[in-house]
C-alpha cells in the first residue's frame, strides 16, 4: 500500500487531490460524495467580495458607482443572505465529512468586507483561500501598484484570522517570481495555488457578439502552472498547489514531479464525475509501485528546476532545441 498523504497549509491529507472551488463544492450532499470518492479536501465555491458588500451596505448604487448596472446583478445574485449561507454551510460540512474544508473568497480588494473573514474562522473553516482575481488591464495603475494590492488585502486578512491563508493568483504579472518570492515572506501566507481562470470571451461571428469561450479546461491549459510550479518549487518555503488542466493521473504526476504539494482539480469532475479521483489515485499507485517509490515525498519536486545543475541553461537550450529545427 503506497504513502499518498502529503501536507498542504499545515494540514494533513490523505492524498494530493483537492476539489477547487466551483458548484460542486457548494452543497453538503455534493461534498460527501466528493469526500466518499477520495477527495483529500474541499474548496467551498466562493463568496465574491461584491455579495459580501451587498449585504454589508444598504445602499448598493453608491458602491457600483462607475458600474451602475452591477449594483441590479448583485441583488439578484446575492438574494439577502449569502453571507449567512456561506457561513451554515461551512458548519454542516464540518459535521458531515472529516475531510478539511476550505473556505474561499473571490476579491478585488482589501475593503471593510475584511471583516466577514473572523466569521469564516469561527464556522469552522480549516483555512482560507482568497482568489485574488486581479486583471493588469487598468491603464492608471502601474505594475507595482497593481502587484501591492495583493499584499494590501492579504496584510488585511491576516490580522483578522488565525487559520492557514493561501493566495490564488494570476499569471499576469511583470515580474511573477518576484512577486510571489515578496509574498512568500508574509508569515500568514502558507501557500499558493498557481494559477486562477478569468472569464474568457469568445467572438460570435454571425450574430456579431461577444460569447463565453469554453470554460472547462483541458489537460493542454496546464503548461504554464506546469512551468511556474516548477520554477517556484524549492525557491519559496511556501506549498504550491497547481491548478487548471488537471484531468488524470498523468497530469497529477506530472504537477508533483515539477514540485507541486497537491493539486486542485474541477473540469475533470464534470465531465467525468466524482468516480475520476479514486481512478487518479490509482493511476498515481500504480505508477509509484513501477518506480519503487513508497511515498510522494520520495520524488515531489524531482524535476523541478532548482534540481537541475544550472536551470537558467536548460530552460535556454530547451528553447533553442524546440525551435532552431524549425524552418
Amino acid at each position: 500500500m503506497k504513502d499518498l498523504s502529503v501536507k498542504y497549509l499545515g494540514l494533513q491529507l490523505k492524498n494530493p487531490i483537492i476539489v477547487g472551488s466551483c458548484g460542486l463544492t457548494h452543497s453538503v450532499a455534493k461534498i460527501k460524495e466528493l469526500a466518499d470518492n477520495h477527495a483529500a479536501a474541499v474548496v467551498l465555491k466562493s463568496l465574491f467580495e461584491e455579495q459580501i458588500h451587498a449585504e454589508l451596505k444598504s445602499n448598493l448604487e453608491s458602491y457600483y458607482t462607475d458600474y451602475p448596472e452591477a449594483s441590479d446583478y448583485v441583488r439578484a445574485y446575492t438574494r439577502g443572505n449569502a453571507v449567512q449561507e456561506y457561513i451554515t454551510l461551512i458548519s454542516e460540512v464540518k459535521n458531515t465529512v472529516d475531510i478539511p474544508v476550505i473556505a474561499s473568497i473571490n476579491c478585488v480588494s482589501g475593503d471593510e468586507w475584511v471583516s466577514f473573514a473572523r466569521s469564516i474562522e469561527q464556522a469552522g473553516a480549516d483555512a482560507l483561500e482568497l482568489n485574488i482575481s486581479l486583471l493588469p488591464s487598468n491603464p492608471r495603475l502601474t505594475s507595482e501598484e497593481h502587484e501591492n494590492l495583493y499584499s494590501s488585502i492579504v496584510d488585511k486578512i491576516a490580522a483578522k484570522v488565525s487559520i492557514p491563508i493561501a493566495l490564488k493568483i494570476s499569471k499576469y504579472s511583470s515580474s511573477l517570481a518576484n512577486l510571489v518570492t515578496r509574498l512568500s515572506w508574509k508569515e500568514k501566507i502558507h501557500g499558493f495555488v498557481l494559477f486562477n481562470r478569468f472569464f474568457n470571451p469568445d467572438v460570435d461571428i454571425d450574430a456579431l457578439r461577444v460569447k463565453p469561450a469554453e470554460i472547462f479546461t483541458t489537460p493542454e491549459q496546464s503548461a504554464d502552472t506546469l512551468r511556474w510550479i516548477a520554477l517556484l518549487s524549492g525557491v519559496i518555503e511556501k506549498d504550491l498547489v497547481a491548478s487548471t488542466g488537471i484531468h488524470d493521473s498523468t497530469g497529477l504526476i506530472k504537477q508533483l514531479l515539477v514540485g507541486a504539494s497537491a493539486v486542485q482539480v474541477v473540469s475533470t469532475l464534470y465531465k467525468n464525475g466524482p468516480g475520476q479521483i479514486g481512478l487518479m489515485l490509482d493511476g498515481l499507485s500504480k505508477w509509484m509501485e513501477e518506480k519503487s517509490y513508497n511515498g510522494i515525498a520520495d520524488f515531489r519536486g524531482k524535476l523541478s528546476y532548482e534540481q537541475a545543475e544550472n536551470p537558467a541553461a536548460f530552460e535556454r537550450i530547451q528553447f533553442m532545441k524546440y525551435y532552431g529545427g524549425i524552418a
